[in-house]
């Protein structure tokens, strides 16, 4: 599943080629995604501006005047900028077309993507308007995460991976972290004293960064907007590596089940 970094990587690849066009034609193909994509599209954004194209958590927010595209990748979608003789292949479910006769395709083999449309401020949506904090921005911070964890028995992984507390946080980058910060995944959120906080939403800011800069992680079938792949795979210290030696201590890797998902440590390195 493509985690923040893709998309924001995405994000600003998009953003280049559509921020000020207009919008020529609106193509369903498929409609039956996550939730229906709403069958008065077309009529709704011919002819419409793209303003501007955002992120809150996963969720991409293009404004086109009237209201918002409210778009999600889901767990195989992608969007990519294509000539308007691009061939159409079978898992392309959605194109927006610009008047300069380039297009935005989405394409979602597993159907679990989202086109949404909301015609009121996008951050009242039931989908983002009780969401937790972006952890890139300033008001994610350690005052913060220490005054959310108290008293908290569940694990500061599935803490930091929960979307009520900080949004976009997801698997990879949660292991990642919280190696970088020598803290154990099944540690009880509330233990964390506030300088172990602030060094988990450093490594946090840290590690979210890097995977932009180096175009995100490509598993499965992750491309950026020009279709390119991303190489912070190449670089992780646990995630995915469970068996092997840690690229620090040289401990074998501890491979364990959370909440449905794989966790990665090294008992040497994270207390």
């Amino acid at each position: 599943m493509p985690e923040l970094p893709e998309v924001e990587i995405t994000r600003r690849g998009l953003a280049s080629h559509l921020t000020g066009k207009n919008i020529a034609e609106v193509v369903i193909r498929n409609a039956s995604l996550r939730w229906p994509i709403p069958e008065n599209l077309p009529a709704l954004l011919c002819g419409c501006t793209i303003r501007s194209l955002k992120r809150r958590a996963k969720y991409l927010l293009m404004d086109c005047g009237s209201g918002t595209l409210i778009i999600h990748l889901g767990m195989s979608g992608s969007l990519r900028i294509l000539n308007s003789d691009t061939s159409v292949e079978k898992h392309d479910h959605f194109d927006l077309v610009l008047e300069d006769g380039t297009l935005m395709r989405l394409r979602d083999p597993r159907r679990f993507g989202a086109i949404l449309w909301h015609s009121g401020d996008a951050l009242t949506h039931p989908l983002l308007a009780s969401i937790g904090r972006e952890p890139l921005e300033e008001n994610f911070n350690a005052a913060y995460l220490y005054r959310v964890t108290r008293g908290r028995i569940k694990s500061i992984k599935q803490c930091i991976m929960d979307n009520h507390v900080v949004v976009g946080v997801g698997n990879i980058y949660a292991n990642e972290a919280l190696f970088r910060a020598g803290i154990r995944p099944r540690l009880a959120a509330g233990k964390l004293s506030l300088l172990r906080c602030a060094k988990l939403v450093e490594e946090i800011k840290a590690t979210l960064g890097e995977a932009i800069a180096q175009g995100g992680s490509t598993l499965r079938d992750f491309a950026n907007s020009d279709g390119q792949p991303g190489f912070f795979q190449l670089h992780y210290l646990v995630y995915g590596r469970g068996g092997n030696p840690c690229r620090r201590c040289g401990s074998l890797i501890k491979q364990i089940r959370q909440g449905q998902r794989s966790s990665f440590f090294c008992r040497s390195c994270q207390k």
